[in-house]
């Protein structure tokens, strides 16, 4: 089942990772949409060395003009300990989960803001409708029951010694890797040669990674030499296996801060092994598999 997203700009295609920072699932949806309170704040989570919080309007912000739509916001918890003039710049986003396909969905990707003493709260006051989000086809409210979730990276802080640097015109590299003999690759990793200016690799497990072994080819991108770089990568990247008959390659786009404590990114499900090795499919040919990557680096975080 597609996304009913899947025709609109700046949302993203499903992910299997569940969000990095912080779930916040209910039960008795409409229960909690038909109580008298305005909003549902969530318990503190800490990322970036501060604490946050999630708001969440089940039933319409009334105040911004949210009409229709729950509405979702991130906001700064204790700013008890912070010092005058202070000011936080965060990359943060939102999620929901598809229950029918067990994948998150961003919905207007990566937003970057400015919290300061003036402004402690941004969000999304029409994060997703109402008709949209309760329709049980959508799998977004299954049983009454709904998950949202949270990203959150401090990207400048003058406290943490922090920048992040765009690039206004990012360059995108391309890499092919042909695996040969396939149905002798032992179960294990295999890494690719390093390609691009920053060395990244792809990482390949031809019988699954982790729950999914034995039922699913699993593919990761990695950078070569991270845990030797005092910075982070904020990247956007394609994954695909290539439909050497068809031409109508499976692929996967993301967009994923890499640094030191999470150096790769991918999908554990990118195929399962039988639709690989369904000769109609045309990704397994002469007993060889081409994956390629496009990996386009859109901003860098160095310790300044």
């Amino acid at each position: 089942m597609d996304s009913p997203f899947s025709d609109r700009s700046g949302i993203s295609r499903g992910r299997d990772a569940s969000p990095s920072h912080y779930l916040l699932k209910i039960k008795s949806f409409s229960m909690l949409s038909e109580a008298s309170i305005l909003d549902y704040t969530s318990d503190k989570f800490e990322s970036g060395g501060y604490q946050w919080k999630l708001s969440l309007y089940p039933n319409v912000d009334k105040f911004r003009d949210g009409r229709d739509h729950i509405s979702i916001y991130l906001a700064l918890a204790d700013m008890s300990s912070l010092p005058s003039g202070w000011e936080i710049n965060v990359v943060f986003n939102f999620f929901i989960l598809n229950q029918l396909q067990n994948k998150y969905f961003i919905i207007q990707e990566w937003r970057e803001r400015r919290f300061h003493a003036m402004k402690t709260e941004w969000g999304i006051t029409r994060f997703i409708d109402l008709e949209t989000f309760c329709n049980p086809l959508n799998g977004f409210l299954i049983e009454d029951t709904c998950v949202f979730g949270a990203e959150v990276f401090v990207v400048k802080s003058t406290f943490k010694g922090e920048s992040l640097s765009m690039i206004k015109q990012p360059a995108t590299c391309y890499y092919s890797w042909k695996l040969n003999n396939f149905s002798f690759l032992a179960d294990q990793r295999y890494n690719s040669e390093s390609f691009g200016d920053y060395n990244w690799n792809i990482i390949f497990y031809p019988k699954g990674n982790g729950e999914f072994r034995g039922s699913n080819i699993s593919i990761y991108l990695t950078h070569a030499r991270f845990y030797a770089l005092p910075y982070k990568f904020f990247v956007k990247f394609i994954l695909h296996v290539k439909d050497q008959i068809n031409g109508e390659d499976l692929s996967y786009q993301t967009e994923n801060l890499f640094s030191p404590s999470q150096p790769d990114w991918g999908y554990a499900t990118f195929m399962s092994l039988a639709k690989l090795k369904d000769p109609k499919m045309g990704y397994l040919v002469d007993d060889s598999l081409i994956i390629e990557a496009e990996v386009t680096l859109l901003g860098l975080i160095k310790p300044s």
